[in-house]
């Protein structure tokens, strides 16, 4: 048996300083040295770093729950921006409060520690310790009904569309909108889920002709891991988008050549969310020689932490 200070596979865990003027990337770096979730942290940052840098490379992110009420849209919006996404696969949600975001109407800073029967005589929706007023689905009616369509379409092409509808509201609510920035930068919004979601009901409710064809988008999303000869995975959080992505690879030629997880789920219930990218590789959803790591971490904490170490290291 090897000895453990015999083996060139074993290092020593780093005690690292924090020095005067440290930057998020050199700190990433420290973390990768390190153990635990910070090792793991600094680990994503670096593969992140790598599919970034292989020009081969499509980069698909998986977007779950609902992370602009938590004031994350700047920074979905920034990673499609700088060039770290190719392919956005995200839930409604996500999409639902972006829109609301760029009507003008804001999510606000709450409790988790109030009444919930006061909040709805209120007419106030909590997400956690963030708190909606309920008019704000009102105001998105208005926008949805000002939408001109009489046709069928696949969801991405539609909501390509309402990227560009975005152009006719302040451009202070729109720079940093999501569906704004990914029409501007022509990378796809994939959502197999748009029904399950405020924006997907009023389009229900107010759609005058408008039918979304799902199998369209999900024949599209198989063609992309057809056609890629590397794929990159950033998943955060897990659900409906996760799985959506893996099984567009999974019925592929190609499987992940890279896979980052960010979630706070456990892999023992088997929810799909907590499933591990070890599993992955028995579907052939992900390579068995591909780069992997899961964070165990609170997305809000965890993705900005990789876009800021991405802007340092991989942009002139």
């Amino acid at each position: 048996m090897v000895k453990p200070e015999e083996s060139k596979h074993v290092c020593n865990v780093d005690q690292f300083n924090i020095e005067k003027g440290e930057t998020i990337s050199t700190l990433m770096k420290s973390f990768a040295g390190t153990g635990f979730n910070a090792k793991r942290l600094g680990m994503a940052c670096e593969i992140y770093e790598a599919m970034v840098k292989d020009r081969k490379c499509v980069k698909i992110m998986t977007l779950a729950g609902a992370m602009v009420p938590a004031g994350m849209r700047a920074v979905i919006s920034d990673f499609v921006r700088s060039g770290f996404v190719d392919i956005l696969v995200t839930t409604g949600a996500n999409l639902t409060h972006d829109l609301i975001e760029s009507i003008g109407c804001h999510h606000q800073q709450g409790s988790d520690q109030v009444s919930d029967a006061e909040l709805h005589e209120h007419e106030i929706n909590r997400i956690y310790d963030v708190f909606m007023p309920n008019n704000a689905y009102e105001s998105m009616e208005d926008f949805i009904r000002t939408l001109k369509f009489d046709k069928t379409i696949p969801v991405v092409e539609f909501l390509d569309f309402l990227g560009g509808e975005l152009e006719r509201l302040p451009a202070e609510a729109v720079r940093d909108s999501i569906l704004r920035t990914c029409h501007e930068k022509k990378v796809p919004i994939y959502c197999p889920a748009f029904t399950d979601c405020g924006l997907g009901i009023q389009l229900a409710m107010n759609n005058r002709g408008l039918k979304l064809d799902l199998f369209e988008d999900l024949n599209r999303m198989i063609g992309k891991a057809w056609d890629s000869e590397d794929v990159g995975v950033f998943i955060i959080g897990g659900g409906v988008p996760k799985n959506y992505t893996f099984q567009a690879l999974q019925f592929s030629p190609n499987s992940a050549s890279y896979a980052i997880q960010v979630t706070t789920d456990r892999p023992e219930p088997g929810g799909l969310s907590g499933a591990t990218l070890s599993e992955a590789v028995s579907w052939g959803k992900v390579n068995e020689k591909a780069r992997t790591i899961t964070v165990i971490c609170d997305a809000t904490i965890a993705v900005p932490l990789i876009l800021a170490y991405l802007k340092d290291t991989c942009t002139a």
